[in-house]
């Protein structure tokens, strides 16, 4: 009887200690929390650990346009990012100029996604304090317009360009400061306004009314017809947007004002997910985002925002000019779960 038991003792150890040595390591980057950019691979990070699948050690703050470069060269196994920067990559433009097309493209290639999300709406806002006439007032002007370098910067820059005609350097000062440090800079009231992704509500635009009421502006609607916006909103990783002017105000509560010729609120998002190298391990990939889309509804109460930034909606975002498509071990579990990917979001 003990010999049995002392067998069925053993057999358990070998059989535990081989579940625990078949928990990975993986290494994850994406940006300070705050928005669905850090929630979503931070969620992973939790289910992965819980579910004995993967120990995941997420370094947040950091500057993506960097991130996806070394999940592109194996130094990181995962990292958040908007679609745009994978895009410039592929091309060796931008903040990969250094790169060259050609390595550019080699890297980007190496690139999957695994899962997807809205990491922002980009819109213009100010302190009342400041008196900001809107997008025309914005010639002289201080404007925080992201982190030193990128896709949230080149949208932002762009945004301002085509809707004032306005150049960062030339006809304003850009201010850039990390994620980490943003709700610093907008409280300190050292920009007269502010250009970024914002989510509503988030935590960014909740923390800064502590200082004093906002207004944000929708874009002029002559400026989102034009052929320059409606082309630049189908950039890889950029999608519009319109909002009910009414129900936005209403979200946001009484320390915000909106303002829309129209009643319509017009902007346009950053549209972005988590990448992984096309090499890594595809029941890896599939059993980290197996665990990922069965707890969606636990993901999306975790934040005010988690209904409204598509963490179900997996081909927003995908196809098109986007060069990403999803590692295999990914579309084989969102399938699974019932979700549809076109063909063309499906790597070969």
């Amino acid at each position: 009887m003990f010999k049995n038991i002392l067998i069925g003792t053993l057999a358990s150890l070998v059989l535990l200690s081989g579940a625990v040595n078949a928990q990975v390591n993986l290494t994850a980057e994406t940006a300070s929390p705050g928005g669905a950019t850090h929630l979503s691979p931070a969620h992973m990070t939790e289910i992965a650990g819980t579910k004995g699948i993967a120990n995941i050690q997420l370094a947040d703050g950091q500057t993506l346009t960097n991130s996806i470069q070394n999940v592109a060269e194996g130094k990181t196994d995962i990292a958040a990012t908007p679609y745009i920067l994978p895009f410039l990559m592929s091309r060796g433009v931008g903040p990969y100029g250094s790169l060259g097309k050609e390595k550019g493209a080699e890297l980007a290639g190496n690139l999957r996604a695994i899962n997807p999300f809205t990491l922002g709406i980009f819109l213009l806002y100010a302190y009342d304090a400041k008196n900001i006439g809107g997008w025309d007032d914005l010639k002289g002007r201080k404007i925080y317009n992201g982190p030193p370098r990128g896709g949230a910067l080149t949208n932002a820059r762009s945004m301002i360009q085509i809707v004032a005609g306005l150049k960062d350097g030339e006809d304003y000062e850009g201010l850039q400061v990390n994620w980490g440090q943003g709700t610093t800079l907008v409280t300190s009231g050292e920009p007269d306004a502010i250009v970024l992704p914002e989510l509503f509500p988030g935590s960014r635009l909740t923390s800064v009314t502590a200082a004093g009421k906002m207004t944000g502006w929708s874009m002029p609607k002559a400026a989102y017809d034009s052929e320059a916006m409606q082309k630049y909103m189908q950039a890889p990783g950029s999608a519009p947007v319109t909002m009910d002017l009414a129900t936005l105000q209403e979200t946001m509560g009484d320390d915000w004002t909106f303002k829309s010729e129209d009643g319509t609120f017009r902007a346009f998002a950053t549209i972005g997910g988590n990448v992984v190298h096309k090499d890594m391990d595809e029941q890896l990939v599939y059993n980290l985002v197996s665990a990922y889309i069965e707890t969606l509804d636990e993901l999306m109460a975790k934040a005010p925002y988690g209904k409204t930034v598509g963490f179900d909606v997996p081909m927003q975002g995908m196809c098109g000019k986007n060069p990403i498509k999803y590692h295999p071990g990914a579309s084989r579990a969102w399938i699974d779960a019932g979700f549809k990917l076109d063909e063309c979001a499906l790597a070969k």
